[in-house]
């Protein structure tokens, strides 16, 4: 037992530091928001998120087909009408110089699972219609929460940003805030976007997969 004491205290000490760690960090510094992953990203609460993700019959079979976006040909979907999915992605791409994710091999269900969000996560922008500015990255760190489960890092992602505006600008806490429940409130009327197989929807318009996933953008 006190093996066990002293092994959740570690953690929590560790989780603690991460957390204090991105907040002195730079937006969108990559190696912090790595280390914040690793810190947070325990067995009991990752096997939560699966469970809950695995209740739903497209998650279980993502988990269960361990579906990959696969190679993805940005100047082939470029060349999609304007009003597609896959011309959507692919000009969010070019215009911001981003190259798709691509995650490493999948042996497991915790594997998959951080796998297919990183895939997919400029998808998600896409559909959600979340920009990748501050006020769009939070917005869409609310949309993650309210469709994967209540998962440390998601949420240690909005109280990074939050505890940010206390410390450095408070000024920007109202535009978080109305950030925080736009995406939110969008996850929640949302159908699960987990496990959608992307690729086989590029040439579908975008207006219709948003109306077919019950995607409400808020007004501006």
């Amino acid at each position: 037992m006190h093996s066990c004491n002293q092994l959740e205290q570690a953690w929590q000490d560790s989780a603690l530091e991460s957390i204090i760690n991105i907040v002195k960090a730079p937006d969108g510094d990559f190696e912090s928001i790595g280390k914040l992953a690793n810190s947070l990203s325990d067995q009991h609460g990752l096997h939560k998120v699966i469970e809950f993700l695995s209740s739903i019959p497209q998650g279980k079979q993502a988990f269960q087909k361990r579906i990959r976006l696969g190679d993805v040909d940005l100047q082939k979907l470029y060349r999609l009408p304007a009003n597609t999915l896959g011309y959507a992605y692919a000009k969010h791409m070019l215009e911001n110089n981003l190259k798709p994710l691509q995650a490493g091999q999948v042996e497991n269900d915790y594997q998959f699972l951080g796998v297919h969000i990183t895939e997919t996560h400029d998808i998600w922008h896409i559909v959600t219609g979340c920009n990748t500015d501050i006020l769009g990255e939070i917005q869409l760190e609310a949309f993650y929460v309210a469709q994967l489960y209540f998962t440390r890092f998601w949420l240690a992602l909005l109280a990074k940003n939050l505890v940010k505006a206390v410390i450095y600008d408070i000024e920007v806490s109202t535009k978080y805030m109305d950030a925080i429940a736009k995406g939110w409130l969008m996850g929640k009327q949302a159908k699960p976007l987990f496990g959608i197989e992307w690729n086989l929807l590029w040439e579908q318009p975008l207006e219709n997969v948003r109306t077919s996933l019950n995607i409400i953008l808020p007004e501006t």
